[in-house]
């Protein structure tokens, strides 16, 4: 078996993975990414790129008949075959050639195959032939596994071969019906886009659309789906589940109602990919979430460093938040802080620090791409509330913005900020409205920087812009 030495082997080329092995790179150190599948990630072919490219297209048709002018221009409907080819463009037709090539030239190493941990500081990468190689890594092991779509124990279920995010974002054809277990992003996500190309879809909510987010926005969430035909059922929940010989997919559920599609799409929550990582040598549960310290170290059970720290946890992986953005601002902070105690420099790991993902905990950005696009970012008024803090809601229509007005004729919309009483910064925000992503990352600086309410009264919007919105929650606040 051969064996090579890196400063940094990193178990995973995700986006997360990629961007801890370059980061370590631009340090000054040597690295080597092991993959087992694309290199790119669930991110780059089953997950954000493709997904929002089947949905984008909608978007802008729906933007466009909603004014007047462009509305009498539109002459034909959503061709589904075109946005299906457009998707395959953004996931590369399923090709890592491109990004392949980027870790070349980044002077990143490519090991192909099933990484596994077979002692302390060492991969083993076993290859599609068989033929193994050991990576020993001077100073750390990063694990970048990600998360797979999890499968509930539901009788029958597995057998039936459900759709996970996978398949829906790579789907070759439209189906007539589509049933969808789950209210979560994905669900609402993937009910918006089959819904747009024409599937009869039907979703099965047992905790409701959109539960973790302010209520409003899965109430507008619901609201549209249903005028886009999608039923949807909240409070449902399938007991049992089998797929007929001509393909019908059959659903039972906990009242006795029934439900029959083409496919079923499962979309209620996540699974560690740490299952055949080689966990066990170091004393660690296989198939468990990987637990971390603030500089992103694994540690176990008693909270206490695996081996002297070699061993790091991004991404998915370590159950902080499961998003693409948010692993690669961790894999930024753990390729920084390898590097510097590579070098024997300070780690900078107190609260906002360069060594550590403080963001995580306190402004976490998200847009669910529905219609109306959901943009949130920090604390909801409820969990604002659990953790003790003392709060004012600041609530406004969207669609008394000027800015909104012109946007699209009948624009709806809502804003919400969650103010600290006590320090006099915005903890929360969320947006529900067309478009409203795009003024997410001006709430993001807010929280992150902890501005004070008086400060903000001088960051003016321009007018007419949708952006206007913040003056108004102050305004609001100010009454």
């Amino acid at each position: 078996m051969a064996n090579t030495t890196y400063d940094v082997v990193v178990i995973g080329a995700g986006p997360v993975g990629e961007n801890v092995a370059d980061r370590v790179v631009q340090g000054g150190l040597t690295a080597a990414v092991v993959e087992r599948e694309l290199v790119g990630g669930e991110c780059s072919y089953w997950a954000c790129m493709p997904t929002k490219a089947l949905l984008r297209s909608a978007t802008a048709l729906r933007a466009a008949r909603r004014l007047p002018g462009a509305r009498e221009a539109v002459t034909g409907d959503l061709v589904a075959s075109a946005v299906l080819r457009r998707r395959d463009a953004f996931a590369s037709n399923w090709s890592d050639d491109g990004q392949v090539s980027w870790l070349d030239s980044a002077g990143i190493a490519l090991y192909r195959g099933l990484g596994r941990i077979s002692a302390d500081r060492v991969v083993e990468v076993i290859g599609e032939d068989g033929a193994s190689t050991s990576l020993t890594a001077r100073h750390a092991v990063v694990v970048a596994t990600g998360s797979s779509a999890l499968v509930p124990d539901v009788t029958g279920l597995r057998e039936a071969a459900p759709w996970t995010s996978r398949e829906a974002a790579a789907a070759s054809e439209v189906p007539g019906r589509l049933a969808i277990i789950g209210g979560g992003v994905v669900a609402s996500e993937m009910a918006t886009a089959f819904a747009n190309l024409g599937s009869v879809v039907t979703v099965l909510a047992r905790d409701g659309v959109l539960p973790q987010a302010e209520p409003f926005a899965g109430e507008r969430v619901t609201q549209s789906l249903r005028e886009a035909g999608v039923s949807v059922r909240l409070g449902a929940e399938a007991v049992s589940v089998s797929r007929g010989a001509d393909g019908t997919v059959h659903l039972t559920l906990t009242d006795g109602g029934q439900v029959e599609a083409d496919e079923l799409l499962v979309a209620i929550g996540r699974t560690p990919r740490t299952q055949d990582i080689g966990l066990d040598r170091i004393g660690l549960k296989p198939g468990a979430w990987l637990t971390v310290d603030h500089t992103l170290r694994v540690v176990d059970e008693d909270g206490s460093l695996v081996g002297d720290g070699w061993l790091y946890a991004v991404g998915d992986v370590n159950r902080r938040v499961l998003l693409t953005h948010q692993g690669k601002y961790q894999a930024r902070a753990v390729g920084d802080v390898i590097v510097a105690r590579a070098g024997g420099e300070p780690v900078d790991d107190s609260r906002w620090g360069r060594h550590v993902a403080t963001a995580d905990e306190r402004a976490v950005p998200q847009v669910v791409f529905t219609d109306p696009e959901i943009a949130s970012v920090g604390l909801t008024a409820a969990a604002a509330e659990a953790a003790g803090l003392r709060i004012r809601v600041v609530d406004y229509d969207l669609a008394a913005v000027a800015g909104a007005a012109l946007h699209v004729d009948g624009y709806q919309g809502h804003a919400r900020m969650v103010v600290d009483e006590d320090r006099q910064v915005i903890v929360g925000c969320t947006l529900a409205g067309p478009d409203v992503a795009e003024l997410l990352h001006a709430a993001t600086i807010a929280i992150v920087g902890e501005v004070q309410i008086d400060r903000l009264w001088h960051a003016v919007p321009a007018f007419p812009t949708i952006s206007e919105v913040w003056l108004r929650l102050l305004e609001a606040y100010g009454r």
